[in-house]
């Protein structure tokens, strides 16, 4: 057999093998045969790259190479789900079903509702060729590469009888196991925990480095087939059917055609679902019929064909021993309640988030105190009442908020219409100047990937790095050691601080770690003003014209620059050669040159970022709210009425997305 039917050979019973173990859950070869097999394959792939194929089992160890996400447009809405949390609404929902369809005879698809990310998986010819994010259920984020190492999704599909181009959506999730591990491994690296499972596969899937993404484990369950009735006319039968092209689809389903069961089913999960691999949070009904769910049609918003049910939060009653607090990057003050242990939907927890002062007084808490926590998937709990009547000394102690930081010993302010304490030392408390370090460092901002809290807190201990500024300052013989042993990563954290030099203007404003200031927000400053000067010296009327920012933010981003050290720590990193300005593109035209115009709403051609980007390439000028200093207003669907009301009052043009496009010439 010559290399390139070994090859194909390889990867085909690969692909089975993957299927037998992640899908049905019943392995056929050990783990030590399946390695040997992806070894020979990964060497004879080297041997011959004109063979490499996107698909090709050994894709599932991901990739160091960064991802940069694309956005693409959905063939079909990915429509969001009408919530109902007890019976009398499920009954409701039947009955409507009912009278809709005018007596006739149904089914209702009764399905566990998983608690992870929503997936549209693309093939053509039986091969994955893309892997779509629900994004806005417009647009969505093209994660293609991340998704290929999720062994559980099939990269060829089996049989011969699929469509020769099939769509197919579902949820990406993170096992308990794996989310336990993952937390686990955080936790030892000094690393936030992630809340639940949901945030920690969102996270995941979102991650650049696919490398990552196979690291985790994640799972997937398909649950749903747009345009499933050139397969059958039941939606549960076409789920059966694409089980045997080797999607995962849960064993779990049932098909049924009274209330009665579906409220059978309801309360079988409601107990069992503790007992599963991954996390759920409800029940879906969905009718069965495709066809008569095209005749139930869709709201804007949801299809009224199906309804999820949600389960209530699991509770339990423990002991409130003391209460901590913990300082925040940007100098909020978190409390923690301490507790006795419990066990709460399956996991053990002693911990639980008091968010800020004024739920400690809606509480009445007191040391010693029984009280009620919930947990709905969160990893976290909540404490949301106290059992004052036994409540076990009359004289016990109040619980009071703390008023200094109990890191740098600072008086703690509260800011108009917040409810969080912070520490205004931003500039000397060790939490905060680490936690900004931190977060100078992260993904999102610089992403200087070869850095951690542990290597920045090392440095900040040793006095090598106080802010930001000085991490530009260090050399190889630094942090090499006395003995030279690690100066192999030492270069490779001087070559990714320099590299760290490149990123643009909107994700270093974001990094500077302006209190409020989030990334949307950033990007959206970024893009005003162009330049760190303008908004270094931007009045509150001019921060106020930015969209996404109220009095709050902006009145931060002017106490950030009244403060000389941070204007000191902005002319350092200018020095160091980091990116303080959007660097001007080439403009498509003049045509909007001077006109300040506000976007609205959803649009069928572009997302509403594209649109200001072609407002910018034409010349023209975002704002975020309406004045009589706007030209026009750019209106989609189901824009806000404040502002098509606050239009029409001030006499502003509103056009439509086609005359807006006709305008720029690109209709």
């Amino acid at each position: 057999m010559n290399d390139q039917a070994r090859i194909a050979q390889l990867r085909q019973e690969l692909h089975l093998h993957n299927h037998y173990y992640y899908v049905e859950n019943a392995p056929r070869i050990s783990d030590r045969e399946f390695d040997e097999l992806m070894t020979e394959l990964i060497r004879l792939e080297a041997l011959h790259p004109e063979l490499a194929d996107p698909n090709s089992p050994s894709v599932r160890v991901g990739s160091d190479l960064s991802n940069a996400f694309t956005q693409v447009r959905h063939a079909h809405p990915m429509l969001s789900l009408g919530n109902t949390y007890n019976r009398q609404e499920v009954e409701n929902f039947y009955k409507r079903i009912q009278s809709d369809l005018q007596g006739e005879d149904f089914l209702i698809s009764c399905e566990l509702k998983f608690d992870g990310l929503s997936i549209s998986l693309i093939y053509e010819d039986g091969q994955l060729i893309r892997a779509v994010t629900r994004g806005d259920g417009v647009m969505g984020d093209d994660v293609t590469d991340n998704v290929r190492t999720i062994k559980s999704i099939p990269l060829q599909l089996q049989g011969t009888d699929y469509p020769r181009q099939l769509e197919i959506r579902g949820e990406i999730l993170l096992p308990w196991q794996s989310f336990n591990a993952l937390n686990a491994q955080r936790e030892a690296q000094g690393e936030p925990l992630f809340a639940n499972p949901r945030n920690a596969a969102s996270g995941t899937l979102k991650n650049k480095n696919s490398k990552v993404v196979a690291e985790r484990n994640l799972d997937a369950y398909l649950y749903y087939i747009p345009n499933g009735e050139n397969i059958s006319d039941s939606h549960y039968e076409s789920l059966q059917k694409a089980r045997s092209w080797g999607f995962k689809v849960s064993g779990d389903m049932r098909c049924v055609s009274t209330l009665d069961e579906v409220f059978s089913f309801i309360e079988h999960w409601d107990t069992e679902r503790e007992i599963l691999p991954v996390a759920t949070d409800g029940i879906v009904l969905k009718v069965d019929s495709l066809s008569q769910q095209k005749r139930l049609g869709n709201t804007s918003k949801s299809p009224r064909w199906a309804i999820a049910y949600k389960f209530a939060a699991e509770r339990a009653c423990t002991k409130l021993l003391e209460v901590t607090y913990q300082v925040g990057r940007t100098g909020a003050i978190t409390p923690v309640a301490n507790m006795a242990p419990v066990t709460l939907a399956g996991t053990v927890v002693k911990r639980a988030s008091l968010h800020n002062e004024n739920i400690i007084r809606q509480l009445d808490l007191h040391l010693g105190d029984m009280v009620y926590v919930e947990k709905a998937g969160e990893i976290i709990p909540q404490i949301v009442g106290v059992d004052t009547e036994h409540r076990a000394q009359k004289g016990a102690e109040a619980v009071r908020f703390i008023t200094h930081c109990p890191d740098c010993g600072t008086k703690l302010v509260k800011y108009e219409d917040e409810a969080a304490y912070y520490c205004p030392n931003d500039s000397g408390c060790p939490t905060q100047l680490k936690g900004k370090i931190e977060h100078f460092i992260s993904r999102d901002c610089m992403n200087i990937d070869s850095l951690g809290p542990e290597t920045t807190d090392e440095y900040f201990q040793q006095g090598l790095i106080h802010t930001v500024a000085d991490l530009y300052k260090i050399k190889v013989t630094d942090i090499a050691g006395a003995d030279r042993s690690r100066e192999v990563s030492a270069r490779k954290i001087v070559t990714a601080i320099a590299k760290s030099r490149e990123v643009g203007f909107e994700r270093v404003l974001f990094a500077l770690g302006i209190r409020f200031v989030g990334k949307v927000v950033a990007r959206n400053i970024a893009r005003h003003f162009r330049h760190i000067d303008a908004l270094r010296t931007a009045t509150l009327d001019q921060l106020l014209e930015t969209e996404g920012v109220g009095k709050i933010i902006a009145n931060s981003i002017i106490s950030f620059f009244q403060n000389e050290r941070n204007v000191e720590l902005i002319e350092n990193l200018k020095e160091a050669g980091l990116q303080f300005e959007i660097v001007e593109t080439e403009k498509a035209s003049d045509t909007l040159a001077g006109k300040s115009i506000v976007v609205s709403g959803t649009f069928t051609h572009h997302s509403r970022e594209e649109y200001k980007a072609l407002i910018e390439a034409h010349g023209g000028h975002n704002v975020g709210s309406i004045s009589k200093k706007t030209a026009f207003l750019l209106a989609g669907e189901n824009m806000g009425p404040a502002k098509l009301e606050k239009a029409n009052s001030l006499n502003i043009r509103i056009l439509s997305e086609k005359e807006f496009l006709e305008m720029i010439g690109e209709a």
